[in-house]
């Protein structure tokens, strides 16, 4: 704001005795004003000088104000502003000196707004050229410019290339090499050999070979050679929902054991725990009793009240499995349990003499093996329940059953005939029709292929023109009659601990539980030694891995007193 013209002093004695009260106020409060005025256009209130500062009181203000306060001083101190010894004037006059300083001033202000107005347009126009020349201009919220303000630059325009990045699509550059003007179909030939490490840096070239090499075509054959990324060794993508790229990512952790540790569950009394996953849901036995679980949405913790409680066996149960809607599980007294997951449903009956250690089911057929040699088979069937169809007899205690995927229902092979004595086998799981795997008590996670060569017990002889036939020795047990199959490969727990468990991505990656010290392994198949180790528990608490699970993110593990999670998507 401009100054105005001060009052002038009728003396050096002071104000005349004829002035009102109302004109002394006046003068006081302007000499009071100048006073506290600070800017440029700064006034004199002592004895033989008046007048009123530029801006607001003890606030700074803009250059142009200050500009417009001292133009308004200027043309106060030249309207009718006294000296100290001249003669004193009347009120009138005085007053008359004020009016004449307020036009002054006025007119001061309109010549300052005037040039203000003009050095703003300048500006205006001198930015906009700046602008012009660099496309990348910083912008921040609503769309306003904030390049100019320092130290601030160079993160907004960062941060708005990401936004507009995000907000539009990228289109294909209209110029740059000549690899940008291929055909989409031939840049993702030519981009497929890539590695992951230069696709990542294609990626960093411009928006658009960003939003190109996050299609999935490209990482597929990346993934497949990648640990636990979700595709199976036939190429069969199992979880096509999520990202190739981000399963790659995560594979990374796997590979090079990178992982955050959390206990999930606790129980006070030492159990034997078994676990099966279905979606976003956990299921564990405790004691007798199944317990279901529901997954949190980071499924690195759990919702710690059960979505249900499956109960019917009067011992501990020993091993169950999720089939059609219904769980299958085998106890120590000697019996069988259905239930129905969504339903109260639940029947048991009577299957062996002794407790059952294992059960499976596929095709509406339940397998059953136990510790009084035999394995048994029964129907699914509602109205069958408890019918056995056919026993078979064998010649030790049956640890693990696992039904084929062909569904033959007959005797195939025999794998293995060289076990020394007591290396029961206690995981077994089919990894496709032709191939499984299988650990136990020796210490060895082996690999069997049905369609690899066999070897018997006897000799051929000739059969005249027809051939050769085959002749056993006499006196043969019935599972020495049968082809002899030995396994394609085989891993060895490197401190000769038993094997629980095991479980398989169904191409690259192994995971074994061994029985000291909850010890989780990683294994590459393509490889003899072990990947990565896990010990879960410290000395005092030394607990076997009765089971374990996992997904592309994350693995869990049961022990004696908890549940493990090994979060590999944010380690």
């Amino acid at each position: 704001m401009g100054s105005q013209g001060g009052l002038g002093p009728p003396g050096n004695g002071g104000p005349s005795e004829g002035e009102s009260g109302e004109t002394r106020k006046l003068q006081e409060g302007k000499a009071a004003r100048g006073k506290r005025r600070k800017g440029k256009g700064k006034g004199k209130a002592g004895a033989g000088q008046g007048g009123r500062g530029s801006g607001a009181e003890g606030k700074p203000q803009p250059p142009q104000a200050k500009e417009a306060a001292g133009l308004g001083a200027e043309a106060g101190e030249r309207v009718g502003l006294g000296k100290v010894g001249e003669g004193g004037g009347s009120v009138e006059e005085g007053e008359r000196r004020i009016v004449r300083g307020d036009e002054g001033s006025a007119g001061a202000r309109k010549e300052a707004k005037g040039r203000y107005d003009g050095k703003k347009e300048e500006w205006r126009v001198r930015t906009g050229q700046r602008e012009e020349a660099r496309p990348a201009r910083a912008q921040g919220r609503g769309g306003q410019a904030w390049g100019r303000l320092a130290g601030t630059g160079a993160a907004m325009a960062a941060a708005a290339e990401e936004e507009a990045g995000a907000r539009e699509p990228a289109g294909r550059p209209a110029a740059g090499p000549a690899l940008l003007r291929l055909p989409e179909e031939l840049l993702l030939l030519i981009c497929s050999y890539l590695d992951m490490q230069a696709l990542g840096r294609l990626a960093q070239v411009c928006r658009w070979l960003r939003r190109f090499t996050n299609c999935d075509l490209l990482w597929r054959r990346i993934a497949r050679a990648s640990l636990n990324s979700g595709f199976t060794r036939l190429g069969t993508d199992l979880m096509a929902s999520v990202p190739v790229k981000e399963r790659v990512k995560v594979s990374q952790n796997w590979r090079l054991g990178r992982c955050r540790e959390g206990i999930l569950l606790k129980w006070k009394c030492s159990q034997m725990p078994w676990m099966q996953l279905e979606g976003d849901s956990l299921y564990i036995s405790q004691a007798n009793f199944i317990l279901a679980y529901q997954f949190r949405p980071d499924g690195a913790s759990l919702n710690r009240r059960p979505l249900g409680v499956f109960a019917g066996h009067d011992e501990d149960v020993c091993h169950f499995v999720l089939a059609n809607s219904h769980i299958i599980s085998a106890g120590g007294d000697g019996k069988i349990g259905v239930h129905k997951i969504h339903s109260t449903f639940t029947v048991k009956y009577s299957a062996h003499e002794q407790e059952v250690n294992c059960v499976d089911c596929k095709g509406g057929i339940i397998v059953s093996g136990s510790r009084d040699r035999t394995a048994k088979v029964w129907p699914l069937a509602s109205g069958r329940l408890g019918q056995c169809l056919h026993t078979i007899q064998t010649e030790d205690r049956v640890w693990s059953i696992a039904i084929s995927p062909l569904h033959s229902g007959q005797l195939m092979t025999h794998l293995g005939g060289d076990f020394p004595p007591g290396a029961g086998v206690l995981d077994v799981m089919y990894e496709s029709p032709s191939t499984l795997l299988s650990c136990g008590y020796d210490t060895y996670v082996r690999y069997w292929d049905l369609r690899a060569s066999v070897r018997r017990s006897g000799s051929l002889r000739p059969l005249g023109k027809l051939g050769w036939r085959w002749r056993a020795p006499p006196n043969l047990p019935l599972h020495h009659l049968l082809p002899d199959r030995k396994c394609v490969m085989e891993w060895e727990e490197p401190h000769d601990s038993t094997l629980y468990c095991l479980q398989t991505d169904g191409n690259h990656l192994l995971a074994t539980g061994s029985s000291y010290y909850g010890v989780v392994r990683l294994w590459d198949r393509r490889q003899r030694a072990c990947l990565h180790a896990f010990p879960l528990t410290s000395t005092p608490l030394s607990s076997p891995v009765y089971c374990l699970r996992f997904t592309t993110r994350h693995l869990y593990a049961a022990l004696s007193y908890n549940l493990h999670g090994l979060d590999f998507q944010t380690p």
